[in-house]
């Protein structure tokens, strides 16, 4: 089979398209033929080699957490899914033609390959940086870099829970951003004092890793009312670095309701070819995305 791998940490070319022994579904995984795979800002990282505990890695490595596909192999002891199923979930090495699951669910009617798979890891981030960060109904949280697919996720869930959301992105997506019901502005110098002029806010959460953790705390009044998921430096403020995921699987079930239910959808930006994974790390890491972005097997 053909899978996206790299042998060394580096840059966007270290990606190279292999062939590779196809992998095989053991107990409590299945296998699918991969249709779709999401791209997400940790894939970069790890091909970085950034210290992710949640992540550790042996060279040569492949690429990928998020697929949907179908499914062709059901592991020892797995129930309640079957050859043939339709399914999107969360597994590793995901860039490639085949790819083994941990978690996974039955993909809602409504959505393509190309959607589903743009929703397992970032459903589940969204879910537990709503959580840590503590943040209740009534409330305001601020978004910082809330474009992309976990923002586009938080501002939604929030919303649905009754909490107030403050959103920052670039020019082109403050539009975006109150289409899903945000408060938005636009990040850049001033951006503190426009976020006051748009209300109190009660938490936070840094989705860029722009270096704003230090503004993030002044506007929350405390550290602990502020949690990252991309600036590794936090911790030096106090801050929460939440790289660790919670149960997948719940959060697949709770994806799969509020898709169902339409109050949940993220939209895909863009499509590559496996073959072209190195251009959608370079898009992923220049940031400014509007929803996910998608490789098609």
């Amino acid at each position: 089979m053909k899978k996206v791998s790299f042998a060394e940490f580096g840059g966007p070319d270290v990606l190279q398209l292999v062939d590779a022994e196809e992998p095989h579904a053991g107990p409590g995984r299945i296998r699918i033929a991969v249709r779709a795979a999401g791209v997400n800002p940790v894939d970069w990282r790890v091909r970085e080699g950034q210290v992710l505990g949640a992540h550790p890695v042996e060279l040569p490595s492949g690429v990928g957490l998020d697929a949907a596909g179908v499914v062709d192999e059901v592991g020892e002891g797995v129930t309640g899914v079957a050859v043939g199923d339709r399914v999107f979930g969360e597994g590793a090495d995901t860039y490639a033609e085949f790819a083994v699951l941990g978690a996974w669910a039955r993909m809602p009617e409504a959505l393509t390959f190309e959607e589903a798979a743009g929703y397992p890891s970032v459903v589940e981030t969204a879910l537990r940086v709503i959580r840590e960060v503590g943040v209740r109904p009534g409330q305001t949280l601020l978004v910082s870099g809330a474009s992309g697919g976990v923002g586009s996720a938080v501002l939604q869930i929030a919303r649905e829970r009754g909490v107030t959301v403050i959103g920052t992105a670039g020019a082109a997506n403050q539009e975006y951003l109150r289409d899903l019901g945000a408060l938005a502005t636009t990040y850049g110098e001033g951006w503190v004092e426009r976020v006051r002029r748009l209300g109190d806010v009660d938490a936070a959460l840094d989705l860029a890793g722009s270096g704003v953790i230090r503004e993030l705390v002044e506007l929350t009044g405390s550290p602990e009312r502020v949690v990252s998921i991309a600036d590794l430096g936090a911790p030096e403020f106090g801050v929460r670095f939440s790289g660790v995921a919670g149960s997948v699987p719940a959060a697949l079930a709770e994806a799969v309701d509020l898709i169902s239910r339409g109050r949940l959808h993220i939209p895909v930006e863009k499509s590559y070819a496996l073959a072209e994974a190195a251009s959608a790390h370079i898009d992923s890491q220049a940031g400014h995305t509007r929803g996910r972005r998608v490789l098609v097997i």
